[in-house]
């Protein structure tokens, strides 16, 4: 496990993470990642014995294991951004077998993919890691693209390859999310049925959103929202991008467009991403559902990227972190080290919620 001070050393200049003070939404409200957080957290829920055991059983595996934090390796960009953009960078993971054993070997709690890459190598896989099939996505084949998600299968086939747990995306905000939203909601309580825990890639997404003062699809008072849509419908697990900015609700060009109040920039959230990331924490019923922020795209710096990521979550009061392609677009060999690194900012009891 990494020392504090190699994790400062690996932050260069984002180590200041690592010393922020919150002085908004205080941590003792929140309900905070623990070892007993499925006995003191959600055996309170209407989930049943089944999801509670499955859900158990992904917080007990990988290095993770008895933290209550969590570790998830998602490989479904080759239907999302298509399998040349994702898997160019490293062929070997055309095959599903080497993006499963890099969740294994990486230390993971589970590896999330598509119906195809997980129904290929079930038999041989589904029971050394937990298996979360993604069910609906963006594919990007039509002409002209389109942003909309579209079911792939059924949560019968996921219940029926060894699946531990489901999960989708919705466009929060798009012209399609009330279709989505329905979609979703229905698949996540058959899912529940069939004793799967859910976890919903709760997005942001409308061009109208995009205005001469920000990008608004990454703003902390939208993506919250969104979170707060999510739970909702029961999502037991909630997946967002890390937040960029505020104020989604109070740009000129987006008058007229929902509803907020001015203690949300006042009192809730300041401008540091600590606390915006706390503000997405509590619209998942101040921690009750828990939130994984997204890794991102491969970059110029990776493992700095990914360890600050992992270090503002979990000073957030967040569960843990879902990256992918910093990690599977290199070698199996660096991508073991980039999740292993993440994972050390979990592990270390230095590195404290804000």
């Amino acid at each position: 496990m990494a020392s504090i001070g190699k994790l400062r050393e690996i932050l260069g200049d984002q180590a200041s993470l690592l010393d922020h003070a919150s002085t908004k939404i205080d941590k003792a409200r929140l309900h905070l990642p623990g070892p007993r957080y499925i006995d003191d957290v959600f055996t309170h829920t209407d989930r049943t014995p089944r999801v509670l055991g499955a859900m158990q059983r992904m917080f007990d595996t990988g290095r993770l294991a008895g933290t209550g934090y969590l570790s998830i390796l998602p490989v479904d960009q080759g239907i999302e951004h298509s399998a040349g953009a994702s898997f160019a960078p490293n062929p070997t993971m055309f095959d599903p077998e080497a993006i499963v054993k890099l969740a294994i070997d990486g230390g993971c709690n589970a590896v999330a993919s598509t119906f195809g890459a997980l129904g290929s190598v079930a038999r041989k896989y589904a029971h050394r890691i937990p298996f979360i099939v993604k069910i609906n996505h963006n594919e990007l084949m039509s002409y002209p693209n389109t942003f909309d998600q579209t079911m792939f299968g059924s949560v019968r086939q996921c219940f029926d390859m060894g699946a531990a747990g489901i999960g989708a995306t919705i466009y929060w905000g798009s012209p399609e999310s009330r279709r989505q939203l329905v979609e979703i909601s229905e698949a996540f309580a058959e899912a529940h049925r069939f004793g799967m825990f859910t976890v919903l890639w709760c997005y942001v997404r409308n061009n109208a959103f995009k205005t001469a003062t920000a990008d608004h699809n990454l703003a902390a008072d939208l993506s919250s929202q969104a979170n707060h849509l999510g739970v909702t419908i029961q999502a037991d697990i909630i997946k967002q991008k890390l937040p960029e900015g505020n104020g989604g609700y109070n740009d000129p060009a987006l008058k007229g467009f929902g509803k907020t109040h001015q203690k949300v920039y006042s009192e809730l959230t300041s401008d540091h991403v600590i606390d915006l990331t706390r503000y997405q924490v509590a619209n998942c019923y101040m921690g009750r559902i828990g939130l994984i922020n997204s890794g991102g795209a491969s970059g110029d710096n990776d493992l700095r990227d990914a360890v600050a990521t992992a270090v503002i979550n979990k000073r957030a009061g967040g569960m843990g972190l879902i990256s992918g392609r910093k990690a599977f677009q290199k070698s199996h060999t660096d991508g073991i080290a980039l999740l292993n690194a993440l994972q050390d900012v979990y592990l270390s009891p230095e590195v404290t919620v804000a």
